[in-house]
């Protein structure tokens, strides 16, 4: 926990790859000459306690990401207001903004709510307080009076974005096999209206233009400092939806590629990105792979036409088949999110979709992963569950059923069996974590011993991993559905994924152990990382 002798403003939140979002909210305050101090909110109740009852801080903030975290955050609230701090408690984020009403009467810990963007809000928030004026009248806010809901009128979205300061970066980078990576941002907002996301509606219910991109050579600037200061070669981009669309997309992306040349970042850094199938191209994606694009994240969803439909994707199977073999073809590693499971889901929509991610990995060039649809406060299609009379669990576990029953129970007794493989802990995460350590390397050290034999190996031992699910889902989804459960053993999928796991350990460690001294010699040029070009403004 980073140690700030009295702060004004303490924001608790998640802080894995950095929180951007509080990065830029710390950034703000500090501009406007506030003192603040990022808090893991995984520290734990007892220990923010413990910091914060001395500090008395003007405010503290929580950074909700998911509804699900909810009970976590009331615990560290509760916490904080039984030992005595009597900060004024806000919180922000995506469920905060859309279901206000909801969340303000089941945490009576809090104060407000900022919603929407919550830059200028907070330093409005805590101008407020300090002075002993009335905090009430902040635009963005929501809170309790009476008993009752109280908005005041939305304050609108950043409409430029470079207008605001660099993220505050407290914390030093992760890393990946020694090579620093930070989480950046390129663009705020999202052009799409998917059914099951609150990002859309975040965005387009507050005032103000949906999408705005930052200049293409501020985010060049923000890289070459975070290089020279901090050695980064890894830049995970975090936009919702990377600039791609339109021909305004093309030419900013195209500028950003010719920056990255221009100033040697290509030769030197590697970054990721998350977009849309029918955004990749052959062409345009070759030149950003020169530039340094190495992994590519797709929200795919489904690999069948309801299930787009439903999801509101507004694309086709085709589309996202095409987008998967483009990158194959122009050799840039991807990952993807897949929805196995929705609201129109079937049996034979189940084993569909087993075939669709059987024809985009069942090469072997990414591990198999997918969910089920969870609807999400704020979504359009928790809205229509709820119409529907499908919604089902609280606020923080919302659920439903499908409209075949025995698919209900088949899931429930198929997710411990799958989760072998799909969950945090399950052995897919550990062959994407694999895959990110290669990819990485092949990158920044490239020529390492072995690593033509090692991605082979690695790819055969995916694909088997895969099939093993692939085949678990398919056969026990057919016998469930003629009444047969037995095929569903979880101690028969722990064994598969425990033979999976020990092999790729071994195979990892024999190609690390192999490449010992170059990869030690090329962390540390990292550390050297000499000049860069200055960024050319125009």
């Amino acid at each position: 926990m980073a140690k700030v002798a009295t702060p004004e403003v303490v924001l608790i939140g998640y802080q894995d790859q950095g929180n951007l979002g509080m990065g830029y909210l710390a950034a703000v305050l500090k501009e406007h000459g506030r003192t603040v101090e990022l808090i893991d909110v995984r520290d734990g109740p007892q220990r923010i306690a413990a910091r914060l009852a001395a500090a008395q801080p003007l405010v503290v903030g929580f950074s909700l990401i998911f509804q699900f975290f909810l009970p976590q955050f009331r615990q560290v609230a509760t916490e904080l207001r039984q030992v005595g701090v009597t900060s004024h408690f806000t919180m922000g984020g995506h469920y905060a903004s859309l279901c206000h009403d909801e969340l303000l009467p089941q945490m009576p810990e809090l104060d407000s709510v900022v919603r929407y963007e919550g830059e200028h809000t907070l330093v409005e928030l805590v101008e407020h307080l300090a002075s002993g004026t009335d905090w009430r009248s902040t635009p963005g806010l929501a809170f309790l009076s009476d008993e009752r809901v109280t908005e005041n009128p939305a304050r609108p979205l950043i409409q430029d974005l470079d207008s605001l300061p660099f993220p505050y970066r407290p914390h030093e980078p992760e890393q990946i096999v020694g090579f620093p990576t930070v989480p950046l941002l390129a663009s705020r907002g999202c052009a799409r209206r998917c059914s099951f996301c609150s990002i859309h509606t975040f965005y387009r219910t507050a005032p103000g233009k949906t999408v705005r991109v930052r200049k293409a050579e501020k985010v060049i600037e923000e890289m070459l400092l975070l290089h020279r200061e901090q050695g980064a070669r890894v830049f995970l981009f975090q936009d919702d939806d990377f600039p791609l669309w339109g021909r305004a997309g093309r030419k900013w992306v195209d500028e950003l590629a010719e920056r990255m040349h221009e100033t040697g970042l290509a030769e030197r850094v590697i970054w990721k990105i998350s977009c849309r199938a029918e955004y990749v191209e052959a062409e345009l994606f070759s030149k950003l792979r020169e530039a340094g694009l190495f992994l590519v994240y797709m929200g795919i969803e489904s690999g069948v036409e309801a299930g787009l439909e439903i999801l509101h994707k507004q694309l086709s199977v085709e589309q996202n088949l095409a987008g998967v073999q483009i990158l194959k073809d122009v050799g840039v590693h991807f990952m993807y999110g897949f929805m196995l499971f929705d609201p129109s889901s079937t049996f034979d929509s189940v084993r569909d979709n087993i075939g669709f991610l059987r024809q985009i990995v069942g090469d072997g060039s990414s591990a198999a992963t997918f969910c089920r649809m969870l609807p999400y406060g704020g979504t359009p299609i928790r809205d229509q569950l709820r119409l529907e009379g499908r919604l089902r669990g609280g606020v923080t576990r919302p659920d439903y059923d499908f409209l075949d029953q025995r698919l209900t129970d088949y899931y429930r007794q198929l997710k411990p069996v799958s989760g072998q493989w799909v969950s945090d802990e399950g052995v897919s995460h550990e062959l994407h974590w694999a895959w990110d350590e290669f990819t990485t390397v092949s990158r920044l050290a490239p020529g390492l011993t072995g690593e033509e034999e090692y991605r082979r190996a690695l790819t055969a031992l995916t694909a088997a991993s895969n099939e093993a699910l692939f085949r678990l889902v398919e056969d026990s989804a057919a016998a469930f559905e003629q009444g047969d459960t037995t095929l569903l053993d979880p101690a028969a999928a722990r064994a598969t994924c425990e033979d999976v796991r020990t092999r790729l350990v071994d195979l990892r460690n024999g190609f690390f152990l192999d490449n010992v001294a170059a990869l030690t010699e090329a962390v540390r040029l990292t550390a050297i990382r000499g000049p860069v070009l200055a960024p050319q403004v125009h």
